[in-house]
């Protein structure tokens, strides 16, 4: 599964959006157990944004990164003790860009299992593992229809041993998803089945730089 996975990611050509934008990055750690999980976090309650939401490790580039997959492999020490000599990067996915206008890269890496991770107690409440089969098998609960300069985008929503993964890291999974499993599913696409939740519509605030490429230009993070 993991090699066919890198051969389709190191194949992939994501889009790219323009350089002005303020950048972030992230990483999605895939831990190479028998049967693969994807690791994520939860933010504390206590942070001014994304209180208490899972999200994969990452942050803001500073300007001490040399390029993105520095910002995205320094947050992750950083934020959960993971050291860049312990990455694997096999892939990249599509630029996100946030409804304030932050473009965000995310990275795709294999760590090996059960290494000695540990919480940044100022900014993560917990590091947690979900089956890669889990999203594949697409056990979402919902989607939500964001309107976004109207142009809906249907997100799936996965709730999981109490937690939900949802937005920004539910985006990011779809093209994981469709990109190094084959799976029949797409952010521009209503799925076939299940519950449909409405958002209102909403504008992204970006600048008058035009996106390499419009189809990643539309994608926005909650």
């Amino acid at each position: 599964m993991l090699e066919t996975l890198r051969e389709r990611l190191q194949a992939h050509r994501p889009c790219q959006l323009d350089d002005a934008y303020p950048q972030a990055a992230v990483l999605l750690p895939i831990v190479a157990r028998p049967e693969p999980t994807l690791l994520f976090t939860q933010r504390t309650a206590h942070l001014a944004q994304h209180a208490g939401q899972v999200a994969f490790p990452g942050g803001k580039r500073e300007p001490g990164d040399r390029d993105l997959l520095a910002t995205a492999l320094r947050e992750s020490h950083e934020e959960i003790a993971l050291e860049a000599a312990q990455v694997d990067i096999i892939g990249r996915l599509s630029d996100v860009m946030s409804l304030h206008g932050l473009r965000v890269t995310p990275f795709v890496g294999l760590i090996a299992p059960d290494l000695p991770l540990q919480a940044e107690p100022g900014e993560i409440a917990a590091i947690f593992e979900v089956p890669l089969r889990y999203f594949i098998e697409d056990r979402r609960s919902h989607t939500d229809v964001i309107p976004v300069d109207d142009q809906p985008w249907y997100v799936p929503s996965y709730p999981f041993e109490n937690r939900v993964i949802w937005g920004l890291s539910a985006m990011m999974l779809v093209e994981l998803l469709a990109v190094g499993f084959g799976s029949d599913i797409a952010l521009d696409r209503k799925p076939t089945q299940g519950e449909l939740r409405y958002h209102p519509q909403r504008r992204r605030q970006t600048d008058t730089h035009t996106p390499r490429d419009s189809r990643a230009a539309g994608k926005i993070a909650k």
